[in-house]
């Protein structure tokens, strides 16, 4: 696999309680292959609530500590809209392959939030490796994602 992302950084990850299972067996997997991992939490199936958690993992990849950032609820839509709130950051829901490819062709995406009640964790798995191997194209593409910021 080769990784666009810096691998001297960790990979930060964060979950609420629908998330955390997969949270779990990712993180496994990510430091199976060799990546470090960050984990911002939950830390059980307790039920919580997900910006405690979005919010901190946002902060690691925008203050630059974490190469990227994949968050995990069951739809991914309030983590993504959690994370999308810090300046730097441009989180995407995926739910296929394509998807993950394209949000970093096209948008550079630095966190990819996954629906756990939605994707097996097997293709969660395949979108994050998608994810960590595609470039953003930049070109015509750089303009755009240049006019995603408010300020």
């Amino acid at each position: 696999m080769s990784f666009v992302f810096d691998a001297s950084k960790p990979i930060a990850i964060g979950s609420d309680h629908a998330g955390f299972e997969y949270k779990e067996a990712i993180k496994k997997w990510l430091v199976h292959k060799g990546y470090q991992v960050k984990d911002f939490g939950t830390p059980s199936l307790d039920s919580v609530d997900y910006p405690d958690y979005a919010h901190p993992t946002a902060a690691s990849v925008a203050s630059g500590e974490s190469t990227f950032g994949i968050l995990i609820c069951g739809s991914a839509n309030g983590v993504a809209m959690t994370a999308n709130k810090h300046q730097s950051i441009r989180a995407a829901l995926c739910w296929q392959t394509d998807v993950a490819a394209l949000t970093r062709q096209h948008n550079d995406a630095n966190i990819i939030c996954i629906p756990a009640r939605f994707v097996a964790l097997a293709l969660a798995e395949q979108m994050i490796e998608v994810f960590m191997e595609t470039a953003f194209e930049g070109g015509r593409h750089a303009g755009r994602v240049g006019k995603i910021s408010c300020s």
